[in-house]
């Protein structure tokens, strides 16, 4: 097992509107973005547990020409409201990390 965040070019999140947050995983290798789309530890429901979220709520796409996974998920405050501790969504990436995939 190893985590998402030792195979991953790049982890990141940022806003998708204002009541949603994107979360994007980039590979630099094909070897590696295809071993983790088909060990099937990137799923709707490994994200919605992440977050705490019902499996409705999360949209998950694999991206192939882009090396890509992509999930979006409902912010738990609109941006820039009062409590928004985040107002661009840059930091919404932190539970994906360590996610284990096993390959």
């Amino acid at each position: 097992m190893t985590t998402l965040r030792s195979l991953a070019q790049v982890i990141r999140s940022k806003n998708a509107g204002i009541h949603y947050v994107t979360i994007d995983i980039m590979f630099d290798s094909p070897a590696t973005y295809q071993a983790v789309k088909e060990s099937g530890a990137l799923t709707t429901a490994v994200f919605a547990d992440a977050y705490e979220l019902s499996e409705s709520d999360v949209r998950f796409f694999e991206y192939d020409p882009g090396l890509a996974f992509k999930v979006t998920i409902p912010r738990t405050q609109s941006a820039g409201s009062p409590g928004d501790s985040d107002i661009y969504g840059a930091q919404q990436y932190a539970p994906v990390l360590d996610i284990e995939v096993p390959i």
